[in-house]
């Protein structure tokens, strides 16, 4: 039976070539979109789950009350790291980290900048990386102790076994390597590249080691082990209260757990409830993967149940020598699972041979893992999802036909029989229309953002990391390099331009008692406005003229705003318990998060607190000589560092990955949706085409153009992309609409962008009806009638 069902099966496929070829197409392109969007997504998912105490581990946050709101965040006074081990008998370990930087690492000649960061010797014990060679226990007892990776240690031993060799790390600390870690995989919310110890941050920096006792600094990155994750909302109970405990007067701080396996997908927070983050964007491709298979399967349905007439005596047949309605829907299924599964095996071929591309064009490395029971799990769903869905209709419809109709040829397949095809085409075309919507109007987001006005000159600036050999030579560098002819202007900041590493809080004129307002905070060196090329509103920039201005403070325009200040330059604002001479109101700056409104900002004078150096070179049209000359002199005043710089365009540009990334995969995906459809679109006018060969024969010899008969049957597909477009696009507006809420700064969706996507849709179903339709009406009319 099996055997016969699959000759069957196989001559039904090369008895009709040309719809089997548009079959098999169209669902190895659905399945090749959506085995791509499934790779993304389940990586993303996967974050953090080969760490095996996974379920236990939590990041711990503040939820803080001020500015008539609740803000969260994950930097924490460093007492709580102690004082959280004792607050309830299920909490079994806690650790502190900072979130790393890069780090110079030298052995004998072979230096390179990688990222590290410090952790306290429970890290390893709570996060179980897995070590091949050390012990967790101990790796990070000792302030000299250094645990790098297997790749490090390949790069710099060799063969040798690393353990106990010296190392040299920000050419001022010899540290002994004591733990070798496999590599960190890419699903992993830690990104470094060698561990240092916390009692050595301690000794490197003063500021950590007077932290220990102030509840007042949120700087540090606090991380626990629960005995049972049932019971973490006992634990949230008894930690609440922890920093309000020892810190009363300061504003209203509760502490709460985040679960590890959350912090990458949903690790943002309104108002102190927890929001999507990222897990929009995978809930966004998932139903895009939905989206595209659904269409996909739609073709199979429609052209299948189109030519039902061609297989009804089959049907009559089978039914008349004994077959039963279950058997021949058996035999359908089967066939459509059969075509499935060659479309599957086509779409892992191809899939295989695009998977380098789209890994740059998501910028993982993602993999088909062969040998894993997941995936062959996934690939029976997915075959047996799509044969089912793509079968079931048709199985159903044709073995309804009665045998005694079928034989005497009084198979009708009318409006009833056509209207589920309708609909279905009707559903194609409204779920490529909204794909297209959100393709032009997430494309415009990212083009309104972009094209906004950022308060700096991106242009010739450049970026190098602070280190302690620049810090003691900077007035030289900076001399040096103003008289290479190269640079413009110097300066130095706590934060390069793209970025915000400091908040606090200020106090002004008129502030009421109860308001707290957090403001960016950017401590400089003299000529930063001009290096930056920050317009100054009011009054003036730090100048080496004014001694006093070591207690003075500028403010950006979003801060004014907030104090409604008339004559703001010399008031007195209280920053740290000190008042400061207000001298200057500058533009606002985008430095944060571009898709946000510009927030209130202050400035102070302290070359002291240092983590960037900004250098602006002069119009050029040869860059890499002004490169070079700037590379002199730090390789002059910094021999032990590599001279390493970044151009502020393209820092900033990468604030654009992910939604240049939804960009570039929703436009793909939509333009294979629309491929997909097409292809059922081609199939669907060409039976039509054959369908009414006689009828436009007729019409011919009576007198009916060409165009006429193109238009008589491109009428019908015509309204069911009109249908489409009404349903869908009040959808789209309505979703996309709900999506751009969460910007602050966004564009309005255009009433154009709805009639535009209309005409392209239109414009493209005509396009591919009027192939076949022109088809027909340029044929031989003698050739269709004479039978007749």
């Amino acid at each position: 039976m099996l055997k016969n069902y699959l000759l069957v099966t196989l001559r039904s496929l090369r008895k009709n070539v040309t719809y089997s070829f548009i079959n098999i197409a169209g669902l190895s392109i659905g399945i090749t979109c959506s085995v791509l969007i499934l790779l993304w997504v389940f990586d993303e998912l996967s974050y953090d789950k080969f760490l095996p105490k996974n379920d236990r581990l939590y990041q711990v946050w503040i939820n803080a009350t001020f500015d008539g709101k609740i803000n969260s965040w994950t930097s924490l006074p460093l007492p709580a790291y102690e004082a959280l081990k004792s607050e309830n008998s299920n909490i079994k370990n806690t650790c502190v980290t900072d979130w790393g930087g890069d780090h110079l690492f030298t052995v004998g000649d072979k230096r390179i900048t990688k990222r590290a960061f410090y952790a306290s010797e429970e890290f390893l014990e709570m996060f179980q990386f897995p070590l091949v060679k050390g012990d967790a226990a101990t790796v990070l007892d000792d302030p000299t102790s250094i645990v790098i990776t297997e790749e490090m240690a390949k790069t710099f031993f060799g063969d040798t076994d690393p353990i106990n060799q010296i190392v040299r790390v920000d050419n001022k600390n010899d540290l002994k390597v004591t733990g070798v870690l496999k590599n960190v995989p890419t699903n992993s919310s830690f990104r470094f590249d060698f561990l240092l110890t916390w009692k050595l941050n301690e000794q490197n920096n003063n500021w950590v080691k007077e932290s220990k006792t102030n509840w007042g600094n949120n700087s540090f990155q606090i991380f626990m082990e629960l005995n049972d994750p049932a019971q973490v909302a006992t634990v949230n109970t008894a930690i609440k209260e922890v920093i309000m405990k020892k810190d009363p007067e300061d504003f209203r701080r509760e502490l709460f757990l985040h679960p590890l396996l959350k912090w990458r997908l949903t690790s943002e927070f309104e108002n102190g409830k927890e929001g999507e983050g990222r897990m929009a964007f995978v809930k966004l491709f998932g139903l895009i993967a939905i989206f595209v298979l659904v269409i996909a399967c739609i073709n199979f349905m429609n052209l299948s149940t189109a030519r039902s007439e061609r297989r009804a005596r089959e049907v009559g047949i089978r039914k008349s020598v004994g077959s039963r309605r279950h058997e021949l829907i058996f035999q359908f299924i089967g066939e459509s699972l059969f075509i499935s599964m060659l479309a599957f095996v086509l779409a892992i071929l191809v899939a295989q041979l695009v998977l380098p591309y789209y890994n740059n064009l998501v910028d993982k490395k993602l993999f088909i893992d062969y040998a894993s029971k997941e995936f062959w799990i996934f690939a029976a769903s997915l075959i047996f999802f799509t044969g089912i869905v793509s079968g079931s209709y048709p199985a159903f419809y044709l073995s309804s036909f009665q045998a005694v109709k079928v034989l005497k040829g009084k198979v009708q397949v009318g409006k009833n029989a056509s209207m589920p095809r309708k609909v279905l085409v009707t559903l194609q075309f409204g779920f490529s229309i909204f794909l297209i919507i959100g393709t032009i109007i997430i494309y415009q987001q990212i083009q309104h953002v972009k094209s906004r006005t950022l308060g700096y000159d991106q242009q010739n600036l450049i970026t190098v990391d602070y280190t302690e050999e620049i810090g003691k030579n900077f007035r030289s560098i900076k001399a040096e390099l103003l008289q290479s002819g190269a640079v413009n202007a110097v300066t130095k900041s706590n934060s390069p331009i793209t970025e915000i590493h400091s908040n606090n809080f200020l106090g002004w004129p008129g502030k009421p008692e109860t308001l707290k307002v957090i403001f960016a905070t950017i401590a400089t060196e003299y000529d930063y406005t001009k290096t930056m090329g920050i317009k100054i509103l009011e009054g003036r920039d730090f100048s080496e003229d004014f001694k006093s201005d070591t207690l003075a403070i500028m403010i950006n325009k979003a801060g004014l705003d907030l104090m409604q200040l008339k004559n703001p330059i010399g008031e007195k604002l209280e920053l740290w318990g000190r008042k400061r001479e207000l001298i200057g109101i500058v533009d606002n700056v985008l430095m944060g998060d571009p898709f946000q409104q510009a927030r209130p900002m202050f400035f102070v004078l302290n070359p002291e607190w240092a983590g960037a150096v900004t250098i602006r070179l002069e119009k050029t049209k040869d860059l890499q000589e002004s490169l070079r000359k700037v590379e002199a002199v730090f390789k002059k005043y910094s021999p032990a560092y590599p001279f390493e710089y970044k151009f502020a365009d393209l820092e900033f540009a990468k604030k654009f990955t992910d939604i240049n990334m939804t960009s570039r995969l929703a436009s793909l995906f939509a333009l294979l949706a629309i491929l997909i459809t097409g292809l059922g679109l081609f199939g669907l006018a060409a039976f039509a085409a054959e369908q009414r060969t006689k009828e436009i024969g007729i019409r011919k010899v009576m007198g009916a153009s060409v165009p006429s008969l193109v238009g008589l049957m491109s009428k019908d597909f015509s309204r069911l992309v009109i249908i489409a477009f009404t349903i869908s696009s009040p959808v789209a507006w309505w979703l996309l609409n709900s999506h751009l809420e969460q910007y602050k700064y966004r564009v309005e969706i255009g009433w154009w962008v709805f009639p535009l996507t209309g005409l392209i849709a239109l414009t493209f179903a005509l396009a591919i009806v009027s192939t076949q339709a022109l088809r027909a009406a340029h044929a031989n009319p003698a050739v269709s009638l004479r039978n007749d």
